[in-house]
């Protein structure tokens, strides 16, 4: 057998999981094709693509791990999964909640008392909840120095100075800091390290054989490292290799083997490896819509990104690393469906796209509908390529103005020739709208990028660019 191809030495899978070889009725090898034609085509080292579906795994490795060191990638090979650990921090969040040990309703205050942002309001009303649901409302600015176990203790004691932009659970903004706090909370919890958390709260008790937040773990395993375009247009590697911003909020690695077994386990194709993995009412209570995303139609459950494609609910995270890694998570409930992609290169969104839509489409005929109004944004950049503009354009006066996103230059949103322009000077981008208080970037570096507006009492008071908003001032 092709160890590129299956690797079923070392994956320790429940007896009502197997691995499945490809049959004539299964699609897993026209999309396997169609993963390697777009890795070759956008130049990523490597990557790998795994599929759940009515409990048979598929799992197949492409291209290398390093470009310096070239090794082929195969199913045991471990990427890092970048803001997809957030799945991870939600599930650890729920098995404490499972033992009395945080409430989601509770304030943050419970737990640390000294807690404070600029807003005393927002200090003392935000929530567990909020945290674990990008709805904090203060701005998004986010680094951790890494100061190992005291890294996020002493983070979190500098948060007095971050800006309120939307009350506590008003708007759903796309937040690592607030995962940065709940992983805090996590470690206030158990009296332990978040990455000693982790194992013991999720990894272990699902039988992850291959996922670490520890570079002491990672490093002694068969990994990828990150790439992106060099100067003269090369690939080079991304140096020096970074865990993530945080360990909760994007520094968990995982195999492609054990993140199908932990998908598989989102699912409820499993139970787990031990009687301390995460019950399945809870694991069913992360897919339950906690907010609108306005003024789309999608919602954000606990951890999970949630859409709804022809009348199916499906859940989704990604990931984007600072040392060049992109990949995406979904988990089909309703249809026994889960899939995963791994790159090793900041292009590998085009890939992820490309082979998510794909997918869905392949195993369960499941589509965008044309103009379906989404955030386009679920840790990974997403382009909004089946979107049309309004043949009638809405006025552009209530959209005309500042927009503060945090404590640096306001973002300028202004009016040309009938049509709205975002950004200063040269690098200002036309957006067109294709729905109500909705649109794209319609030429540019970013084209394809999401813009929406969103209201209060029916007045323009936020704008939500890549999943971050900005209050209009």
């Amino acid at each position: 057998m092709n160890r590129r191809h299956f690797l079923v030495a070392g994956i320790s899978l429940p007896s009502a999981i197997r691995i499945a070889r490809s049959a004539p009725e299964n699609p897993f090898d026209d999309l396997a094709r169609l993963v390697e034609e777009r890795r070759r085509e956008l130049g990523i080292p490597g990557a790998a693509f795994g599929v759940i579906k009515n409990g048979q795994i598929q799992m197949r490795g492409f291209g290398i791990t390093n470009i310096d060191d070239p090794r082929p990638v195969m199913p045991d090979t471990a990427f890092e999964l970048a803001s997809l650990s957030k799945t991870v921090t939600a599930t650890a969040a729920m098995r404490l909640v499972e033992q009395g040990k945080l409430d989601l309703d509770a304030p943050v205050r419970r737990y640390l008392p000294g807690f404070q942002v600029q807003d005393q309001q927002a200090t003392a009303a935000v929530t567990v909840r909020n945290l674990v649901t990008h709805a904090p409302g203060w701005e998004a600015n986010y680094t951790v120095e890494d100061l190992g176990r005291e890294s996020l203790g002493r983070w979190v004691a500098t948060m007095g100075q971050m800006m309120q932009l939307a009350p506590p659970g008003r708007i759903w903004s796309y937040n690592n800091p607030g995962f940065g706090l709940l992983g805090h909370l996590i470690e206030l919890a158990t009296l332990m390290d978040i990455r000693d958390a982790f194992r013991e709260l999720v990894f272990a008790p699902i039988g992850l054989d291959r996922a670490s937040a520890q570079i002491t773990d990672i490093i002694t395993w068969p990994l990828t490292v990150g790439h992106r375009p060099g100067r003269n247009g090369m690939t080079e590697v991304v140096r020096p290799y970074s865990m993530g911003s945080s360990i909760p909020a994007g520094g968990v690695h995982m195999s492609m083997a054990s993140l199908i077994k932990y998908a598989a386990f989102h699912l409820g194709e499993h139970d787990g490896a031990n009687p301390n993995a995460l019950g399945r009412k809870s694991r069913e209570a992360m897919l339950v819509a906690q907010l609108r995303k306005e003024p789309t139609g999608e919602q954000m459950g606990i951890g999970w990104h949630l859409r709804t494609l022809n009348g199916v609910l499906t859940a989704a995270h990604g990931g984007t690393a600072g040392a060049g890694h992109r990949c995406h998570l979904q988990i089909i409930p309703e249809r026994r469906l889960g899939f995963a992609i791994l790159t090793n290169h900041t292009e590998g969104w085009r890939l992820l796209q490309s082979v998510e839509r794909a997918t869905l489409k392949a195993y369960e005929g499941l589509a965008l509908t044309a103009n379906q109004p989404i955030c386009g944004y679920r840790g990974h950049t997403e382009t909004l390529d089946h979107v049309t503009p309004l043949a009638t354009q809405p006025a552009t006066a209530e959209y005309i103005g500042r927009y503060r996103r945090g404590r640096g230059n306001p973002v300028e949103v202004r009016g040309a020739e009938g049509r709205l322009l975002v950004g200063d000077g040269e690098t200002a981008q036309p957006i067109l709208f294709y729905g109500p208080d909705l649109a794209f970037a319609s030429d540019g570096p970013n084209k394809g990028t999401n813009h929406e507006f969103i209201r209060d009492n029916g007045q323009v008071k936020w704008m939500r660019v890549a999943g971050q908003i900005a209050r209009k001032e």
